[in-house]
């Protein structure tokens, strides 16, 4: 589609026009409602963006099963799926075991689902998400490891957002020669790191995350936090005993 084409929906009650282009398809839209209210009317017309891979269209169902039970606010383009093995029951079964649990905001976007096209990760250049980190959730990672205790993400979508906010928080420590800055910098920012083998994690100690596509930046991410010859271990393990791989598929507890 050309800068300038527009397309209609529900006969007419929603209409977007392309505005600009970039990398891999990549289109930007303005979007406008006969009635004024964009949100409504994609809410009665839109579908769930179920992944690709999945080979079929969204049922009425997905509209609850493919959504965390943490969500409360619009914004993602898809679910952070590792939080979709959790349920009322198993929270309050942590929470009886004293297990802290404290929430941030993950716009999901294209950083999550670009494949790596180059054939060097280094020469990826990933798509920025943004994210949400509360004052209150950025005091309990640090006073957890203050206690030396675990940090677990759930996702790699977290993963990169908090290591994103720590590595801004070091900048700022080293840019700030009037004291320490906190482990996590608090506040809405947008998370461009390209985690990588290498990579120095600084807010993360455990991971529990899907079984990814190969050619992701979320398998190298894995790789980066467990390293490759585990990770391809796990793999071997789940293709032979067949694990359910993907969104709708099993997770695994890195530690």
């Amino acid at each position: 589609m050309r800068v300038g084409e527009r397309v209609e929906f529900g006969g007419g009650e929603l209409s977007a026009e392309v505005i600009g282009r970039g990398e891999y398809g990549l289109r930007r839209i303005r979007l406008a409602a006969k009635g004024g209210d964009v949100n409504q009317a994609l809410e009665r017309l839109g579908h769930i963006p179920l992944p690709p891979y999945l080979h079929r269209e969204d049922e009425p169902a997905d509209r609850e099963r493919y959504q965390t039970i943490f969500a409360d606010r619009p914004g993602a383009v898809a679910a952070p799926t590792a939080g979709l093995h959790f349920s009322p029951a198993i929270i309050e079964r942590l929470r009886r075991r004293n297990i802290e649990m404290a929430a941030i905001t993950l716009d999901v976007g294209l950083g999550t689902f670009q494949p790596i096209h180059e054939e060097e990760i280094e020469k990826h250049r990933i798509h920025s998400e943004r994210y949400v980190i509360p004052e209150k959730t950025a005091a309990a990672i640090c006073k957890a490891r203050s206690d030396a205790r675990p940090i677990l993400a759930v996702g790699t979508t977290v993963v990169r957002a908090l290591e994103d906010a720590a590595e801004k928080a070091a900048f700022q420590e080293a840019g700030n020669a009037g004291g320490a800055a906190p482990l996590i910098q608090p506040g809405t920012a947008e998370a461009d790191i390209f985690i990588k083998p290498g990579h120095t994690f600084r807010a993360v100690d455990q991971l529990l995350t899907n079984f990814h596509l190969p050619q992701s930046t979320l398998l190298v991410l894995v790789s980066a936090f467990a390293g490759r010859e585990l990770v391809l271990r796990a793999y071997r393990h789940a293709v032979e005993t067949e694990y359910r791989f993907y969104s709708y598929g099993d997770c695994m507890w890195i530690r």
